[in-house]
């Protein structure tokens, strides 16, 4: 779903990456976390355990979420693109 998103954003000229794109993956939130805020990248999540995590600190760009399963690409696209 997020490579979708993720082509999408950028039929749209928005710069974007994937965790896949950055070898991040199979890394820790902790590593994305800090991946963002060195790069100063939004990062899309539908990753509780994310929020919880990144809620420690307001030192980065921005998070956007959507909980899983609530909502399709076409309405995820409506409401965030």
């Amino acid at each position: 779903m997020k490579s979708v998103i993720a082509r999408e954003l950028r039929r749209r000229s928005i710069d974007v990456t994937t965790t896949v794109e950055v070898g991040l993956r199979t890394q820790s939130d902790k590593a994305q976390l800090n991946f963002i805020c060195q790069e100063q990248r939004v990062l899309f999540t539908q990753d509780d355990d994310f929020l919880r995590i990144a809620s420690f600190t307001s030192n980065h760009p921005g998070i956007v979420y959507c909980k899983q399963g609530t909502r399709s690409i076409g309405q995820i696209g409506v409401e965030y693109l």
